[in-house]
């Protein structure tokens, strides 16, 4: 039986490593790589080219949906399963959007964690009960027209102009973020009044205020820089 090969993103270590024992005990699951920050994660991917991305959303310089952006258009036959410790509407909707095929909360047993693994394997989707349940309930009280959701992906933001909403969101200034991403201040500055122009939001706090509730940032990562 062909293992499946598992890149493991998560930014905190104990769950990480909580993670690679569980799905060490399964027969047929290899994890073939480990990433604490977006940026890593997705220079594994390319370089492990793995089955599967078990993906935290709320990774640090690069959140987790945009780093599953950029996986998912670099190595199209690898799939992204979504873990979370929330279940807001825009984090799963947004999970949706980028491509993942699946949304696990971090609360899952260990075995739903790994069918989940294996379902998504097959090509088909995996959502945890609670989320399945609620997408459910969003699909019988909305029409299609009503929408709901608050989409980045709707916005028409580039990936460079996430990686800088999400850094500013996280409070770097502008020379942090230019030597983060290998760019000019002034390049940082033309993505920032991108971004405001876009979003029609004219300050740091507005900007920020929309990472959290479009799920880029957590607001626990916010708070940590206040």
């Amino acid at each position: 039986m062909k293992r499946i090969t598992i890149l493991l993103a998560e930014d905190h270590t104990i769950l990480r490593e909580g993670f690679r024992k569980v799905l060490e005990l399964e027969d047929g699951l290899e994890v073939v790589g480990e990433a604490q920050e977006g940026r890593q994660a997705v220079t594994l991917a390319r370089k492990l080219r793995p089955d599967m991305v078990l993906m935290d959303i709320g990774m640090p310089l690069l959140n987790g949906l945009e780093a599953t952006r950029q996986i998912l258009k670099a190595v199209p036959n690898t799939r992204v399963l979504i873990l979370s410790g929330h279940d807001d509407d825009a984090y799963v909707t947004n999970a949706i959007e980028s491509g993942a095929a699946g949304f696990v909360l971090k609360q899952t047993s260990a075995h739903d964690v790994c069918r989940a693994i294996r379902e998504v394997q097959k090509g088909n989707t995996f959502f945890s009960p609670s989320v399945a349940k609620h997408l459910q309930q969003q699909r019988e009280r909305k029409s299609p027209e009503q929408g709901g959701y608050l989409k980045w992906a709707n916005e028409n933001l580039t990936s460079r102009e996430m990686e800088v909403l999400q850094l500013v969101a996280e409070g770097k200034a502008n020379k942090e973020i230019a030597v983060e991403l290998g760019i000019s201040i002034k390049t940082v500055e033309k993505h920032r009044d991108h971004l405001m122009q876009k979003l029609n939001i004219h300050d740091t706090a507005g900007l920020t205020r929309y990472a959290i509730s479009a799920g880029i940032i957590e607001s626990s990562a916010f708070l940590a820089t206040v």
